[in-house]
């Protein structure tokens, strides 16, 4: 397999994902493969650390990122996850060129396609097509947001545990206890119980 093959391979998911949402011709096409560059991060890795200035917009290929704040006393609030065929970016920092207050690091062996804040700007001005496409993904990152929100204001523990198997049940098995506790702000004890109690009424 040459070069191009290799590239084309790695951006074929990213291709698909786009299509699905508004077909690319050629010379769209052709802007992604040229832009969005493949970057591979080991478990543990940081993508983004807090202080620096999130300049890459990252779409999963293969693994896990997670994004969260570490508070004043070191506990870790994970607010997001991104496996395949997922985004992930500090969009604040990523758009108001600020310092991010946040952290993304790898749960595993991740491969993205990535874009900079430079080379989205680009895409914007060359394939305006691509400027709906991403006001879209930052509208729904929105929507969920908001959602996940109201779950840690009005929910249950148990509902908020239902609704990450709803939306992260392909995550369920693969990430570690620990990790799903601090994204629904439970201790893992709690969690094992909920995951016990879950096991008996299936």
């Amino acid at each position: 397999m040459d070069k191009n093959d290799l590239i084309f391979t790695q951006i074929q998911p990213l291709l698909n994902y786009f299509t699905e949402l508004i077909p690319l011709n050629a010379e769209e096409q052709h802007l992604v493969i040229e832009l969005f560059k493949p970057r591979l991060y080991r478990k543990r890795q940081y993508a983004l650390q807090e202080g620096d200035i999130c300049n890459q917009f990252n779409f999963v290929v293969r693994g896990c990122l997670r994004m969260y704040k570490v508070d004043d006393k070191g506990n870790t609030h994970i607010l997001q996850f991104a496996s395949e065929n997922w985004w992930i970016s500090n969009i604040g920092s990523f758009h108001e060129r600020k310092p991010s207050g946040l952290n993304i690091d790898a749960l595993e062996d991740t491969m993205v396609l990535q874009i900079s804040h430079e080379n989205l700007l680009a895409l914007y001005t060359q394939a305006p097509k691509f400027d709906r496409i991403f006001r879209v993904l930052i509208e729904n990152n929105f929507v969920s947001l908001q959602k996940r929100l109201l779950q840690n204001i009005s929910s249950t523990a148990e509902e908020r545990y239902l609704s990450f198997l709803e939306n992260y049940s392909h995550l369920s098995n693969r990430l570690p206890q620990t990790q799903i506790a601090s994204f629904l702000g439970i201790t893992p004890e709690f969690l094992s119980r909920l995951r016990n109690k879950q096991a008996k009424n299936s």
